[in-house]
Parts: structure tokens; C-alpha cells; sequence
């Protein structure tokens, strides 16, 4: 693998952290995720970072994902035998191993605790992912847009029941594995999109795991943490504030709800309203979307600039909201579609960040 590079013990924390900020609120918490990998590591070794051009054109690539309500995540820890399970059936289904893993979204704990998976299976895992940030639904993929079958998802839980399934399509997908999911406690380990690596060019959207770990040093010695964060991500500061309510429920297997920041200082008499369906959605103000998905919204203390997640949000908090641009594959007709604001109920046209700004 000759354009290899290692993820080390001195990787993880800014992986985490920048993950953390990719995640929008979702994707599971870095915090378990970055302790199993601190784990796995120590005891499995390093992790090859690899790229496509790394890989023949027939070797199985398996993303995997954790699937289900962050607040649930937070407190049932998956069992380390779940990538295990999913990696034997895979085996038995494609009749060969898999040759690599790779990160469904690269937000949260799901763009964490892959390094720890690959470590335990003594896989590599791959520079990419499917979302470039974390979403909440199981069809909210590139592979999804860019047109390939959802030809298998296999899920393990936390007691070691499996399920394989073949669905039509990337829909069909979301309803059944969250029907299992919703059974399985709000908490399942999950493969989807399972494809080669000639499948993967052109479908996942790489250098998302680098990224990660630029975006999580990039605080690093700062002064002004918050601003050399907004600079990296390019992002816009919608409002900085205190957190004043927080209205959040877990139904249907995910955390849904709304968060209201009132501004401070320069900001004071602002009041921001946050849409969450696991991830931060749209941000409002006077009736008017400042940011929407798929464009990405983030939480982040106000002096740290260390990213909060939707399950963490509390009454009293000093936060910042930064809004920045989505992969450009998300504001292709076939994305918006599937991840613009229409596709969670919002009568909203998508409108980019920037040009809001």
C-alpha cells in the first residue's frame, strides 16, 4: 500500500475533535469513540490510512456505521464483537474477506470508531467516507446519489443478533434497517453500501478522515480558537449566545427536537432556533433560515470551540453556531433531493450558506 500513511495514538484527539465538528450534532459521541480507539490501537496497532488508488479494482470495501438515536449511543456502549459479526457474514455472503473499511459519515463517533474497527480486524481503513458530515438517514449517502443499488446491509447489536438484507433501493433501506434498529434498542453497529473499489471511485467522497484530523489541530495553540476554527471550515458564525431551551425526544429511532440560543455581546437580542433530527437541520431567525442542510451547522463552545452535540446541549451553555458549505455532490439535483430540506418535511428551497451570508 504504497500511499499508506498510519493512524497513530497521537491521531486520535484531533480526529475526534474534528470529527466532533463534522458531525453537526450527530454521528454518536467522540468521547467512548475515542477511548475504544485509544484501546484498539494499543492493542492492535497502528491503522494504514489508504486511498482508492491503493486498492484493486475487486476489493470489498465495507462501510460501516453505527445506526440509531445518539442519546441512546451515549449510554448503551456497542460490544466489541459487533465488527466481527458483520465482518463473518459479509465473508460468508461475498465468499472472500473485506479489504478495507471506511466510514459511512465521517461525523461523530461514526467517523471515530472506525479506526477502532479496522484496528480489531486488522483492516485498513479508507481516506473517505459517504457524507463528508453525518446524517441521519440510511439512504443519505454519495453511493445513494450517485445512483449504485443498496444491494446489502448487514446490522449487529449489542447482544449478537444479525440481519442481512437485500433492498430494492436505498429507501427501502432507512425503513427496514431502522425497523431493526428500533428493536435492537435505538442502537445497532451497521454495514450498507457494501461495493468494490472500482465501485467506490467516482461514489464516496475522500481525504474526509485527513480532513478530520486537520480540522481537530487546527485549534491547536490559538488564541482565538473560535476564529482559526471558522477560518479552517470556512464557515460563517450565525450567532453567539446561551443556550435558553432545549426541547428534545427520542422517537423512531432518533433524537429529534429544537435548541434556542439567545445572543450575547454584539449578538444580544439576537434569538437563533435550531431544527434537530439527530443532526443540526436549519437554523432560523425572525422566521428566516440562516443555514439548511445539506449545508452543515455546528455547535461549538464559545471558548474552546470544542463541538457540542445535539445530545449535550443544556440550558446556560455559551455557544457559537458556525454554518458552512456542503461537498458539492449534496447540491446536485439528485442530492438536494435527498438530503436538502424537503427531504425532512421543511417547505424551504435550498439556498447555499453563502449566499445567504
Amino acid at each position: 500500500m504504497q500511499g499508506s500513511r498510519l493512524i497513530t495514538q497521537e491521531d486520535i484527539a484531533p480526529l475526534a475533535r474534528g470529527c466532533a465538528v463534522l458531525g453537526t450534532g450527530g454521528g454518536g459521541d467522540v468521547r467512548t469513540g475515542a477511548i475504544a480507539v485509544r484501546r484498539a490501537v494499543r492493542e492492535h496497532g497502528d491503522v494504514p490510512l489508504i486511498t482508492l488508488a491503493d486498492l484493486p479494482g475487486d476489493a470489498l470495501v465495507v462501510p460501516l456505521s453505527g445506526i440509531g438515536a445518539p442519546t441512546v449511543g451515549h449510554e448503551m456502549i456497542q460490544s466489541a464483537e459487533e465488527p466481527l459479526l458483520i465482518r463473518d457474514e459479509i465473508e460468508r455472503i461475498f465468499g472472500r474477506p473485506p479489504s478495507a473499511i471506511m466510514s459511512s459519515e465521517i461525523g461523530g463517533g461514526n467517523g471515530v470508531m472506525p479506526v477502532a474497527w479496522a484496528a480489531r480486524l486488522g483492516l485498513p481503513l479508507l481516506d473517505a467516507d459517504a457524507m463528508g458530515r453525518a446524517f441521519p438517514e440510511v439512504q443519505m449517502v454519495s453511493m445513494y446519489v450517485a445512483g449504485l443499488p443498496a444491494n446489502l446491509v448487514v446490522m449487529a447489536d449489542v447482544v449478537g443478533n444479525v440481519v442481512s438484507m437485500r433492498p430494492v433501493d436505498g429507501l427501502w433501506a432507512e425503513r427496514i434497517a431502522r425497523a431493526v434498529c428500533v428493536a435492537a434498542g435505538s442502537s445497532a453497529l451497521m454495514a450498507d453500501y457494501v461495493l468494490t473499489a472500482a465501485q467506490a471511485r467516482g461514489a464516496v467522497i475522500e481525504g474526509t478522515v485527513s480532513r478530520a484530523i486537520e480540522i481537530g489541530r487546527a485549534t491547536r495553540h490559538e488564541s482565538d480558537p473560535l476564529g482559526a476554527l471558522a477560518r479552517t471550515l470556512g464557515a460563517k458564525r450565525l450567532v453567539a449566545g446561551k443556550v435558553t431551551d432545549v426541547d428534545r425526544r427520542t422517537t423512531g429511532g432518533f433524537a429529534r427536537g429544537t435548541v434556542t440560543v439567545e445572543g450575547v455581546a454584539e449578538d444580544k437580542g439576537r434569538t437563533l432556533t435550531l431544527e434537530i433530527q439527530n443532526e443540526n437541520l436549519v437554523a432560523i431567525e425572525d422566521g428566516r433560515a440562516l443555514a439548511m442542510v445539506p449545508d452543515l451547522i455546528t455547535v461549538v463552545d464559545a471558548q474552546t470551540a470544542t463541538a457540542v452535540q445535539t445530545e449535550g446541549l443544556r440550558y446556560g451553555q455559551r455557544v457559537a453556531v458556525l454554518a458552512w458549505p456542503c461537498d458539492p455532490l449534496w447540491r446536485t439535483p439528485r442530492g438536494l433531493e435527498t438530503a436538502g430540506p424537503r427531504a425532512f418535511g421543511y417547505d424551504l428551497d435550498y439556498t447555499p450558506v453563502e449566499e445567504i451570508a
